[in-house]
């Protein structure tokens, strides 16, 4: 029976998740539909403007993404901490600009103030708002609902557009959220639909590579902060033109089909993690193949398994295996 989704995702954990949508039958997210020709290509750039848009409002930053013609890929950071340091007006700012809210949270943006004896409410819906919106599931459900009408709208149809809820796996190290946002990245390359990560339209790492170009990085992703160090700022644990040197290199190697034309090992990405060449391609070309639930290594794996309930852990070295 699956787990309900409040266990598998647990900040005391791990603040990142890989989540993965996909459509059902033959309904196209983007891309062309060979039997009728008509084209769905606009579609990428609906998911794209809503992602990046949600994420400047929740307390969730987007590590990388990808959108496929029938299902999205993202890696997701939940900001746990600056949320918890939100004042009551930034949250309902917030939450006002995808929703309505209540009457009473209306009247406190509108007066700055309610009555004493709303008061408790008040300060309960904020906390209820607060938890909202480091919700990964609800930053799910703003997404792909979102896209789902306007799909069914264009269509002039009702009914599921996604297969139904998203998948996620917890990335419990270092190791795992680097391979994972690789395959991510890579994932239009592997599937053919262009030569190289740059030319990767609406994907993380085309945006990454455009603004490295100008010697600066996204604002609408989490950046890039260097390797793990004393007083380390928030962001990901590594250097953004080691990242990017692996992913053009793993690139190249998946594209032209041949795993030992260019030796991986040297990296220095793959020497601080230590992780072989050929367990790298592996798990950067078939991450979903090879994982579960959640992803690190064997000792990280047991302590969440037994925090998320699990009863059987069978599948832990197989999961373990290719970042080992």
């Amino acid at each position: 029976m699956p787990k309900p989704r409040s266990q598998l995702i647990s900040i005391a954990d791990t603040p990142y998740y890989h989540c993965v949508s996909r459509c059902v039958r033959r309904a196209f997210l983007c891309g062309a539909d060979p039997l009728t020709g008509q084209s769905y290509e606009h579609r990428r750039g609906w998911v794209e403007k809503r992602l990046l848009f949600l994420s400047r409002i929740f307390a969730i930053k987007v590590c990388a993404y990808a959108v496929m013609s029938n299902h999205t890929h993202l890696v997701l950071f939940i900001d746990g901490e600056t949320a918890k340091n939100w004042t009551s007006d930034e949250v309902l700012q917030r939450w006002h600009s995808i929703h309505k809210g209540t009457m009473i949270t209306q009247q406190y943006m509108l007066q700055g103030q309610v009555p004493n004896y709303l008061q408790p409410l008040l300060d309960a819906t904020v906390e209820s708002y607060r938890q909202r919106l480091m919700d990964i599931s609800r930053f799910m459900k703003e997404l792909n609902e979102n896209i789902a009408r306007q799909a069914n709208f264009e269509d002039q149809c009702t009914g599921r557009f996604w297969e139904g809820r998203f998948k996620s796996q917890a990335l419990l190290d270092e190791a795992a959220l680097m391979a994972c946002m690789a395959y991510v990245d890579l994932n239009p390359v592997r599937a053919k639909m262009t030569d190289t990560p740059e030319h990767s339209d609406h994907t993380s790492i085309k945006k990454r590579i455009h603004s490295a170009k100008q010697n600066q990085q996204p604002k609408a992703l989490h950046p890039f902060v260097g390797n793990p160090r004393k007083n380390q700022p928030k962001g990901l644990p590594f250097k953004l033109k080691d990242y990017l040197q692996l992913v053009d290199l793993t690139g190249r190697i998946v594209r032209q089909n041949k795993r030992g034309s260019r030796d991986l090992s040297f990296t220095p990405i793959l020497q601080r993690l230590n992780i072989p060449s050929e367990n790298w391609l592996t798990i950067a070309t078939q991450f979903e193949q090879h994982t579960f639930a959640a992803v690190g290594t064997e000792t990280i794996l047991s302590n969440y398994y037994q925090n998320a309930g699990y009863k059987r852990r069978s599948k832990i070295p197989q999961a373990k295996q290719p970042l080992a």
